[in-house]
């Protein structure tokens, strides 16, 4: 990423999916490596299954947290209509990494609309890269399902100016010690993935 400029990264997900632990655990990196980091969240009705977004902004200097329709360089997602909503963010250019899972919103789950098909294609027709990663399935394989965060995370690095060590060490700083394995088993696939 450019050191001269900041950059945007935007994260959309449903409650319960770690989207506010990926978002510290990112900034806390980006600040261990000598970024300004401004960090702003919408938690909507996140406790069961509503939005949560999580806008982070770094480089040299940072004046607001909140990112500017259509400036994201990064749009992170943790389910796939809920980032599909946040595509106007979204620079032409702008990457999207997203985990290739569905969650049927209310008024999908009654019965009232259906879910949007190839929701992957359409954001490739606005987007130059999109990449889809199977984070649930490897949060699985690395042991329990609550994981996908930091699968997510690892896939996001590999594009990413921190070492590896330095995402090991916030990772260890936030994460909680009797999760603290098989969340570094998470993000090491997740990395993998890419």
């Amino acid at each position: 990423m450019n050191d001269n400029k900041v950059t945007n990264i935007l994260m959309a997900g449903v409650g319960g999916q770690g989207t506010l632990l990926a978002s510290e655990i990112l900034s806390e990196v980006l600040m261990k490596t000598g970024h300004d980091v401004k960090k702003a969240e919408v938690h909507g009705m996140a406790q069961r299954g509503g939005s949560v977004v999580s806008h982070v902004r770094f480089g040299p200097k940072v004046f607001s947290a909140l990112i500017p329709e259509g400036e994201a360089d990064v749009l992170f997602g943790f389910e796939l209509l809920e980032t599909y909503r946040y595509l106007p963010l979204v620079k032409a250019t702008g990457t999207i990494v997203v985990n290739n899972l569905q969650i049927a919103p209310p008024s999908v789950a009654l019965g009232k609309a259906e879910y949007p098909a190839d929701i992957a294609a359409k954001m490739r027709c606005h987007v130059k890269s999109v990449r889809l990663v199977e984070g649930l399935k490897m949060a699985e394989q690395a042991g329990n399902a609550r994981t996908v965060n930091t699968v997510l995370l690892g896939a996001l690095s590999n594009a990413m100016e921190p070492s590896y060590e330095q995402w090991i060490s916030a990772i260890k700083h936030l994460v909680p010690e009797k999760f603290l394995s098989v969340n570094l088993k998470a993000f090491d696939l997740g990395r993998q993935s890419c």
